[in-house]
């Protein structure tokens, strides 16, 4: 993981954040994160990879991917945009580390 910096979360706001009766089975903030993802996209069906994503990728390119998606206009499927977003942020940066 040399290289993977990831940012925390004070365990203040996270809790300001949390609602009991929603966030029940939610333990940790990547958790919250992904869900959130998953509704905003309509997706819940895919939850579980939008928590995985966010545990294992780095948040600054799930966020540019979720902006793009946010932006973009006449979307007919707003998670294989992100998908497909995701994918091209994540080959620049691998371009951009090998130069």
């Amino acid at each position: 993981m040399a290289g993977n910096k990831k940012s925390f979360t004070r365990i203040s706001e996270v809790l300001k954040r949390f609602k009991l009766d929603e966030d029940k089975y939610i333990s940790h903030e990547f958790q919250k994160y992904g869900y959130g993802l998953a509704e905003e996209l309509e997706d819940l069906k895919h939850k579980s990879l939008y928590i995985k994503l966010a545990k294992e990728t780095p948040r600054n390119l799930l966020e540019a991917a979720r902006n793009f998606v946010k932006d973009a206009k006449n979307v007919k499927s707003k998670p294989r945009l992100f998908m497909w977003k995701l994918k091209e942020l994540k080959k620049l940066r691998e371009t951009s580390k090998v130069k």
